[in-house]
């Protein structure tokens, strides 16, 4: 359950609506702020949800319609037996169209398995119909667990195997403790990051579910979407903590050089793999920055066949 107060306790939507993907997996979606403004939609990581942009939501939801939805199987989007890039990919697919005009645009914000989603659905016709801008944090696009430094020692095939082990394992987290606390802040965050911000994620991954996050570990070990990288043809910023444990700024650098409209990676010094948790108000500056420069130029056109839509 996620945190009930503070700056990342998620505030209710507007609406609710249910999506339903290909292969007929339902999908939670969370739609915010005035239904005539300039479109975000923002796609969550491993065992997160919809909560995890609570801080950018909140930030934007007066000037932005902000769609976020829960990754099947996380949040209160149901469990589904296939996990795979294609299924992430179907279901991004699946939120913009259930979301979005046809033709509108929209930055696209995705966070790890978020960015992941993203760069997995590049080369589909729904995203390039809707995506004007895109803003990748604290992802990678292959080789995970082999450039992971979660275990700290030297690179080579006992830490790797050693990491594959210690991600995927199928044990229970359990209640969050303060020792739970301690490891999670350690894998996933920086030193520095402030103990309500330690709470909020510790919250929301403690309630992903285990077969949920055994089942997408193994998906991400074998993760290649490095094509899909070079499909992604709209402007796309990338930003990474120097601290990231899990996706470290080699990926970042990696995905910047590969690119067809790279913006240039932003390091966020001291910082870990959650990066819109420890640095929301950086995060939430990129997005505007996108939305402003990207996508002001299609809000007429959306607001007019809005008007037509809705005098039918």
């Amino acid at each position: 359950m996620h945190v009930t107060s503070g700056p990342y306790a998620p505030p209710a939507p507007a609406r609710e609506l249910t999506a339903t993907s290909a292969d007929g997996a339902r999908l939670h979606i969370e739609v915010h702020g005035p239904k005539d403004a300039p479109a975000v939609v923002l796609a969550h990581g491993w065992t997160c949800s919809t909560a995890f942009w609570a801080a950018q939501i909140r930030e934007l939801t007066a000037d932005h319609r902000v769609i976020a939805y829960d990754q099947r199987g996380h949040g209160r989007s149901p469990a589904s037996p296939a996990c795979s890039a294609d299924a992430l990919a179907d279901d991004l697919e699946a939120v913009l169209r259930a979301t979005l005009a046809p033709g509108e645009k929209a930055v696209i914000a995705g966070h790890s398995m978020g960015g992941m989603t993203v760069m997995a659905a590049s080369a589909r016709p729904g995203f390039r119909e809707h995506a004007a801008a895109v803003l990748l944090c604290s992802t990678g696009s292959s080789r995970l667990v082999a450039e992971s430094t979660v275990v700290p020692m030297r690179p080579g095939r006992l830490r790797t195997w050693l990491t594959k082990h210690i991600l995927g394992a199928r044990a229970p987290l359990g209640p969050v403790t303060p020792v739970a606390r301690a490891i999670l802040k350690y894998g996933t965050m920086g030193r520095g990051s402030a103990p309500h911000m330690v709470e909020a994620c510790a919250r929301i991954v403690h309630a992903c579910p285990r077969k949920v996050r055994y089942a997408w570990s193994q998906v991400l070990d074998l993760l290649d979407l490095d094509h899909g990288v070079r499909e992604l043809a709209v402007p796309t910023a990338v930003v990474v903590g120097t601290a990231d444990r899990l996706t470290p700024p080699v990926h970042a650098y990696t995905l910047a050089a590969a690119l067809p409209q790279s913006l240039g990676v932003t390091e966020l010094p001291g910082l870990g793999h959650m990066t819109p948790v420890e640095a929301p108000g950086l995060v939430t500056g990129k997005i505007r920055e996108l939305v402003t420069t990207y996508t002001r130029s299609t809000t007429k056109h959306t607001d007019t066949y809005t008007q037509v839509k809705e005098g039918a």
